[in-house]
């Protein structure tokens, strides 16, 4: 009777087993575009963005998935010159690429380098060139179409007999999902607290960093744009105080909350004809000089 129940047993594995392996073998363009779109969500959409989850979802996107997408487009085929190291290799390499690529790219355009355009550009990149790769795999036999060979992770199964491997299976499984839970506990419970600082920075008036105001006709204005992003784990009440040649322009108290962005734009200019006349931006905390930025600034 045992044995009966064990051979039923271990056949409601094997077919689990066929079917979460017919399942993975068509979904690892959708897997991706899922993956991309969850990480979207998590980064740009508060309060999702407070969770450590965004840094699981935002490390594939940077370092994978852009050159995924791109490796499975160009070469859609099964037997192709690529075999499985080297599509996840040129993946890897290929997303260490694209990344400041688009990043270089996005700096001389209104947007600018930050975090939402980098993000909504890189995941439109994935999502886009996933569609392409999905769109020519489609239009090949099924049997030339590339697919990820999850089948042989499962193939482990048939160095073993078949009741052993099914109780260890069992085993591992359930040690997974305590171990699992156990840690998404421990990081709802109590969270890490990471490296505690400001970002300050400063970009000309399209939100770029390049082409500064720092050549001006006596009486022109120059248009820059101020930002201070609060990474102290903690609410900050920051002075911010900008100085041309060492005589105070302008000053004022910014209160921000922990991961708090802030952006203001700033109007300047000189009254005397000079090269290299200091601008000087100035962020303090705690009543002492936190940060500083400079520009040299020439007025014929």
């Amino acid at each position: 009777m045992l044995t009966k129940y064990m051979k039923m047993a271990n056949s409601e594995v094997t077919s689990c087993i066929k079917m979460i392996k017919n399942f993975l073998n068509k979904v690892d363009l959708a897997l991706t575009v899922l993956s991309t779109l969850l990480c979207m969500l998590f980064v740009l959409v508060p309060p999702l963005n407070e969770m450590p989850i965004r840094i699981v979802l935002g490390l594939p996107l940077v370092l994978f998935l852009p050159g995924y997408s791109l490796v499975v487009a160009l070469f859609p085929r099964r037997r192709e010159s690529l075999d499985g190291i080297e599509r996840i290799t040129l993946s890897f390499g290929l997303s260490i690429a694209i990344a400041p690529l688009l990043g270089f790219v996005l700096n001389y355009t209104p947007f600018g380098i930050r975090l939402a355009p980098i993000l909504i550009v890189l995941s439109t990149f994935t999502i886009t060139l996933s569609l392409v790769a999905w769109v020519r795999r489609m239009k090949l036999p099924e049997e030339e179409r590339f697919r990820v060979p999850f089948e042989r992770l499962l193939r482990i199964k048939s160095l073993f007999g078949g009741q052993k491997i099914d109780k260890i299976l069992s085993i591992v499984l359930m040690a997974s999902i305590i171990v699992s839970s156990g840690t998404l506990v421990y990081v709802a419970v109590m969270p890490k607290t990471g490296e505690r600082f400001t970002e300050f920075y400063i970009l000309n008036s399209n939100g770029t960093a390049s082409d500064y105001p720092t050549n001006l006709i006596i009486g022109e204005e120059g248009r820059l744009l101020i930002g201070i992003v609060n990474q102290e784990y903690e609410n900050v009440t920051y002075r911010l105080e900008l100085k041309i040649n060492g005589m105070v322009i302008h000053g004022e108290y910014v209160f921000m909350t922990h991961n708090e962005t802030w952006e203001t734009s700033f109007t300047f200019k000189t009254t005397r004809v000079e090269e290299n006349q200091k601008l000087e931006f100035l962020l303090y905390k705690d009543g002492e000089v936190y940060r500083t930025l400079h520009l040299w600034v020439d007025v014929l």
